[in-house]
C-alpha cells in the first residue's frame, strides 16, 4: 500500500510538473509551415502585390533561450469579454489562466486566453491563445505585438516557445481585423525570436 502511495504521488508529479526539452526542429518546421501558407495564394494574408515577389517571412534566428517551461495558473470565475481589435469586431474571450516564466533571471507573466466561437468546435476545442507585446514592437517586430497558439495543458507547466511568435494578418494586409494584445501582456524585455516585421 506504502509502495502504491507513492508511485500515485510520483505520477502526479511527473504529470503536474512535466518538462518538455527545446527542440530547434520544431521551430524549424513552424517556419516552413508558415512560409508555405503565405506563398500560397488560397491561405497567404499577403496583399496581391506582395505575393507575387513573396519568397521568405523574416525571422529571428532560431534560440532555445526563448523556449520555456512556464507554470501554468488556471483561472477561476471569470467573465466572457469582448476582446478590442484593430477594427469594428469583438470576439468574445475569456482569461483561462496565467503564466509564470523567466528569461535572462527577469521573472515574468502573460495571460492566456480562449476564443468562445473556436473552442465549440472539434479542432479547437484545446486552443488557447497567447497575445504579447516586447521591447521589439515598433522596431524589430511588428508594432501591434505578436501571438503564440497553444493548447490547453493537462498538469501546471506548459511550454512556449517564443520562436514560434508570429503576426497577426493586420501586420500584412488592412483588410483584415485583428485583437489587439491587452496591457497586461505587455513585456518589458525584448523578446528576439519568432516573425519579425514585414517590409
Amino acid at each position: 500500500m506504502k509502495n502504491y502511495i507513492i508511485l500515485s504521488l510520483l505520477l502526479t508529479f511527473s504529470f503536474g510538473f512535466s518538462q518538455m526539452k527545446f527542440k530547434s526542429i520544431d521551430a524549424e518546421k513552424f517556419q516552413k509551415q508558415i512560409n508555405s501558407e503565405y506563398a500560397d495564394a488560397k491561405t497567404s494574408p499577403l496583399m496581391e502585390e506582395d505575393l507575387k515577389s513573396f519568397k521568405t517571412l523574416d525571422f529571428y534566428p532560431i534560440n532555445g533561450k526563448y523556449f520555456v517551461n512556464a507554470r501554468f495558473e488556471k483561472a477561476e470565475n471569470e467573465k466572457v469579454f469582448e476582446m478590442k481589435t484593430t477594427g469594428t469586431r469583438t470576439p468574445k474571450y475569456v482569461k483561462f489562466g496565467t503564466i509564470y516564466f523567466t528569461i535572462d533571471g527577469a521573472e515574468m507573466q502573460l495571460n492566456v486566453y480562449r476564443n468562445i466561437e473556436l473552442s465549440k468546435q472539434k479542432k479547437y476545442k484545446d486552443h488557447l491563445f497567447l497575445p504579447f507585446s516586447d521591447l521589439t514592437c515598433g522596431k524589430e517586430s511588428y508594432i501591434g505585438g505578436r501571438y503564440i497558439d497553444l493548447k490547453i495543458p493537462k498538469g501546471s507547466t506548459i511550454a512556449i516557445d517564443f520562436n514560434q511568435a508570429y503576426n497577426p494578418y493586420c501586420a500584412y494586409n488592412h483588410k483584415y481585423s485583428c485583437p489587439i494584445v491587452p496591457l497586461e501582456n505587455d513585456l518589458k524585455i525584448e523578446i528576439k525570436a519568432g516573425v519579425k516585421t514585414f517590409h
